[in-house]
């Protein structure tokens, strides 16, 4: 069944960190089955706080998508990232 991770960003605190981990992110997909359906772009929040942006990436499986979270290349990245709220894990 698949899983996918929410990524909200509510506000940013510092844009430099926020420039880097988009630098590094897509290092961090390599040799993960990672689909990203939604990255930014415009949107409309209906319900609840205004948001700046929303990432929406699909996993096969809850396994492979806290195997890339929880991976040191993602972690290493996501430890310095001081700019944003908010993860949610659906399956």
């Amino acid at each position: 069944m698949p899983a996918y991770i929410v990524f909200t960003r509510t506000k940013t605190l510092d844009q430099k960190e926020l420039e880097a981990y988009w630098a590094g992110i897509k290092d961090t997909m390599k040799g993960h089955p990672i689909e990203v359906l939604v990255a930014y772009g415009n949107h409309e929040v209906l319900e609840g706080d205004p948001i700046e942006g929303i990432v929406i990436a699909k996993f096969p499986t809850v396994k492979a998508a806290k195997d890339w979270y929880y991976g040191q290349a993602y972690q290493s990245i996501v430890k310095k990232a001081l700019f944003t709220k908010g993860l949610s894990l659906k399956e």
